[in-house]
């Protein structure tokens, strides 16, 4: 067998509020704690089948369900207050508590300024940044109760290199204003025993979304998002009062937690790999140097 973190069951009856969990990295997140036997709420908009992309919160919490989980399937939209209320409300009456939060939920749209429309950049900013505050303040009063409480944000490290700007400044300042979040809450936290993190991918992951994005594409060059729930699951077994304000790369992390070999997580063994956004390729030389 591969090295791999290893499921403990450290998150058995621990309560996960997952935002964007319907699918992709947030659902893989997920489906890896439920197999410790943790509460996971999935905090999502799709009630319904999208048209092109797999998935609804109740399809996700089916499959969280079977692999050991318990799972509270939630319509959230984390640009609405209410919603977010409402669920987060949910859980604690569901679960009796939240010791956990991730904020995955994101939106794209790599445009420069001119061909942006700000209906766009508002969605952005709505769900990136304000979902990230509004989700993180709303869970606030539950985490400072929660066991080995985590705050975990899927965003980049907050890099001031004018290249991540110029090409799409309004999806930067969203993303990274989900990093900025981790950089003032993990201090504002830290009295109250709160982990902040950031977890961000080295590759691109192929997620289905990133399949739609592809237009039918292939995954070589890709990761499969169990690198991510290898990750968070590591990050999140943490001591939340020391560990904190941190940017964690996904391999880097990994590779202290004593993982060597991430062939496992590709999607096409071999292929060179594609550096996902934010990574440059001059600081990780030796696993792009085939894509240069």
């Amino acid at each position: 067998m591969p090295d791999a973190i290893r499921n403990t069951g450290f998150f058995a009856g621990k309560t996960v509020f997952i935002s964007g969990a319907s699918r992709g990295i947030g659902k893989e997140i997920a489906l890896k704690l439920a197999k410790d036997g943790a509460n996971i709420v999935v905090a999502a908009k799709t009630a319904k089948a999208h048209p092109k992309l797999p998935g609804t919160i109740y399809t996700a919490a089916d499959e969280i369900e079977k692999v050991g989980g318990k799972a509270l399937p939630c319509v959230v939209d984390v640009r609405d207050e209410a919603s977010v209320k409402a669920a987060v409300e949910a859980a604690v009456k569901r679960f009796g508590g939240i010791d956990i939060l991730i904020n995955n939920a994101s939106a794209i749209s790599l445009s420069n300024t001119e061909d942006s429309d700000m209906k766009r950049y508002d969605l952005m900013h709505s769900i990136n940044t304000r979902g990230t505050y509004l989700l993180t303040k709303t869970c606030l009063p539950y985490l400072k109760k929660g066991k080995n409480p985590h705050v975990l944000n899927i965003s980049p490290p907050l890099i001031m290199d004018a290249k991540w700007f110029g090409p799409h400044v309004g999806y930067t300042m969203a993303k990274y204003g989900m990093s900025m979040c981790v950089l003032g809450h993990h201090e504002e936290f830290r009295p109250f025993g709160i982990a902040v993190n950031a977890l961000w991918p080295l590759t691109t992951i192929w997620t289905s979304a990133m399949e739609m994005l592809s237009h039918g594409g292939s995954s070589a060059g890709n990761r499969k998002a169990t690198i991510m729930s290898d990750a968070a699951y590591g990050i999140l077994s943490k001591d939340s009062k020391s560990f904190t304000g941190k940017f964690l790369i996904d391999e880097d992390f990994l590779k202290t937690q004593g993982v060597t070999d991430f062939e496992q997580y590709a999607c096409e063994r071999g292929a060179p790999l594609m550096p996902d956004l934010f990574i440059s390729t001059d600081d990780y030389p030796a696993r792009f140097e085939a894509k240069l």
